[in-house]
């Protein structure tokens, strides 16, 4: 198999370019290596590199900076995606792409299912949403629909919550928007099984979108208090004790875009269409903050 995946030196493109190799040739990129805001030169790259899957965890993600960079978060989130799916489609080859909760409001009283009606409310959100519905228009796709991702390679809450607490005496959590943390190993351990699974199956009939992350529900308090808690047992030396960690309403922390109160996503159907077990969110997270402490 002859994999193209973007976005090698993203969370996820980072585990999946340590993990694809069990199943053929990885032809790995990042911005380096190809401008996913052209897309004539993404056209040229897959002509000449012809794979035969391509996985795109690739995305503009700067959630608040998108409201100023609305241009620039759209050619990333939407055109390449487009652009990608086009050629997907021209090569009959399938593509896997990654999406995100913000598609929803989070105004749902219970996890949201894949049919739910989405409505964005950010330009990340919207950027994100309209990606999906381009890539929608051919057939072979895998939607990945995932939220509150974090590993032990680039940017994420976990590791934010790790420097603040060596840093400051006391910290401020938002405590009332819920949802599910994703570890980055887990998703790249799940669109490998995809993948494996679609070339094995010639006739696979699984295509479309789904919701993936770990199992359990928690809310950004509790999720830095359990960070903390786990990091000081693994003998990290912190200023903040969890007992100085307050938690807030989202209105006392305003930011430039606007989050989802509920970020809960359903995975049953992805968890009966390829016969997955998902590990529970506290169990990754302290297997990320053995590799980190």
């Amino acid at each position: 198999m002859k994999i193209l995946l973007t976005g090698k030196n993203g969370q996820v493109g980072f585990e999946l370019a340590k993990k694809l190799s069990a199943l053929g040739e990885v032809i790995a990129i990042d911005r380096e290596d190809l401008d996913l805001a052209n897309p004539e030169a993404i056209r040229q790259f897959i002509d000449q590199v012809k794979p035969e899957i391509i996985i795109n965890p690739a995305a503009y993600t700067a959630v608040d900076k998108a409201e100023f960079e609305p241009e620039m978060a759209y050619q990333i989130n939407v055109t390449a995606p487009e652009v990608l799916a086009e050629k997907a489609a021209e090569l009959n080859i399938p593509l896997i792409h990654f999406s995100t909760d913000y598609v929803f409001d989070g105004l749902k009283k219970d996890a949201y299912v894949e049919m739910d009606t989405t409505n964005p409310q950010s330009v990340y959100g919207k950027t994100k949403h309209d990606g999906e519905e381009k890539i929608r228009k051919h057939a072979k796709h895998i939607i990945l629909r995932t939220s509150w991702v974090f590993g032990s390679h680039g940017n994420n809450f976990l590791k934010t919550i790790l420097r603040l607490i060596t840093e400051k005496d006391s910290l401020n959590i938002v405590g009332d928007q819920t949802g599910s943390p994703a570890s980055a190993s887990m998703l790249a351990d799940v669109t490998l099984k995809i993948a494996d699974t679609i070339f094995k199956d010639k006739n696979f009939s699984g295509y479309g979108t789904y919701h993936l992350t770990n199992e359990g529900v928690t809310n950004w308090y509790e999720y830095a208090n359990f960070i903390a808690i786990e990091a000081i047992q693994l003998g990290l030396k912190t200023k903040c004790e969890p007992n100085h960690i307050r938690s807030i309403l989202t209105s006392e922390y305003p930011t430039a875009a606007k989050r989802p109160l509920n970020s809960r996503l359903n995975t049953d159907k992805i968890k009966n269409t390829f016969m997955l077990e998902l590990p529970h969110w506290e169990s990754e997270v302290k297997k990320v903050l053995r590799e980190i402490i």
